[in-house]
């Protein structure tokens, strides 16, 4: 091609040079762009969660997130589901290796038992695949740091999905707590969770199987609820590590939950704090519910949308708050956004203050098993 080829501006070589550089930059563009528009390619690891129902409810109605395969090897599970949510079943896949070698998808939601976690996890990172899964973590802390050993190998990312995380009112707490000191510093944090029991709320067979097995759940109620406070604490304390741990267990309903726990009181100590944890199977109601106190105030957050705080000086004032916005209003845009680079994976969901919250369920059993405090290592 002669310079003739070329406007007047571009004939000589730098100018040449620049132009091509500029339809390189607007091709490269172009590509970026259809990436970010492009629909995050999503698989899913297991149904016997009953959580999965949540995100093929939610997918069925994106654009934006594509499901394109779920491992499962339940084939009654597998008919379910297809019935259920018009799913084709050329998505399903016997095993999560058939699954991530057919689709190549780069991220999965894991909804598989607590106890399979740890497999799953490295079946993803040797193919260098990113993990959500559902909480807890693992079923104790030896599987939690094989986890996090897998995922640095893999170069991965690893988050837990607590429903609570996406909750307004405890996005808005963290921020009055730890960025506005609205109650000065933390003295004391309650936090309950739980419900009337998972087989008398309606639990699927295929969820109360494993998460009333000591082994592939790690217990019963505390760690079923007991997680949730054990996250919410160590993210409000900004990932300190307790002093101590204690635990009080009781199993009230020996007749419907003869493996496992379904009580659990958990008392965390810190030097200047203390963490009370109710997680429950015996509640009238379900009840995801915490109250902060500090050395200038109260927050207490009943409800979801709901926050009451009330300062030294003044009286009680009661906020209802707005839904979030934005990636980190509910778990699959923040997953989305974390393997796309757009996120930190920190906070509530990130791997390191999961593994001080293995940690804790870990020790709260001890303590519930020996009946003594359990003091941890500095």
């Amino acid at each position: 091609m002669t310079s003739r080829s070329y406007p007047e501006r571009f004939r000589s070589v730098e100018a040449r040079f620049l132009l091509m550089l500029m339809i390189g930059a607007t091709a490269l563009f172009g590509r970026t762009q259809q990436l970010a528009d492009a629909p995050f390619r999503i698989g899913i690891v297991g149904l016997v969660h009953d959580h999965a129902q949540g995100f093929l409810g939610e997918l069925g109605s994106r654009r934006d997130i594509e499901l394109v395969g779920i491992a499962e090897a339940n084939p009654d599970l597998v008919a379910r589901y297809a019935t259920q949510y018009k799913l084709p079943t050329a998505i399903f896949y016997p095993t999560v290796e058939k699954m991530l070698d057919a689709t190549k998808v780069r991220a999965v939601a894991v909804c598989s038992s607590t106890f399979d976690h740890k497999r799953i996890v490295e079946v993803c990172a040797a193919r260098g695949v990113n993990v959500m899964v559902e909480k807890p973590l693992a079923v104790s802390l030896e599987h939690a740091h094989a986890i996090a050993s897998a995922a640095a190998r893999g170069g991965i990312q690893v988050v837990v999905n607590y429903e609570t995380t996406w909750y307004p009112v405890t996005q808005t707490a963290g921020v009055r707590v730890n960025e506005e000191h609205v109650l000065g510093d933390l003295r004391k944090i309650i936090v309950r969770d739980g419900h009337q029991g998972p087989r008398e709320i309606g639990a699927s067979k295929e969820f109360l199987a494993w998460l009333t097995d000591p082994v592939l759940d790690g217990g019963g109620a505390l760690m079923d609820f007991g997680c949730y406070g054990a996250d919410l604490i160590t993210w409000l304390m900004r990932g300190e590590r307790p002093v101590s741990v204690t635990a009080v267990t009781q199993q009230i309903k020996p007749e419907i939950y003869p493996k496992v726990e379904d009580e659990a009181t958990i008392i965390l100590t810190y030097p200047h704090t203390q963490g009370i944890i109710q997680a429950s199977w015996n509640w009238p109601f379900g009840r995801k519910d915490f109250e902060l106190y500090g050395t200038r105030g109260s927050l207490l957050a009943p409800e979801r949308n709901t926050l009451r705080l009330r300062t030294s000086d003044g009286p009680v004032r009661e906020e209802t708050l707005p839904a979030l916005e934005g990636a980190r209003r509910d778990p699959l845009d923040f997953f989305a956004g974390v393997v796309r680079g757009e996120i930190k994976p920190d906070g509530l969901s990130s791997l390191q203050t999961n593994l001080i919250v293995t940690e804790i369920l870990d020790a709260a059993r001890a303590s519930a098993r020996t009946g003594h405090r359990i003091d941890l290592a500095k």
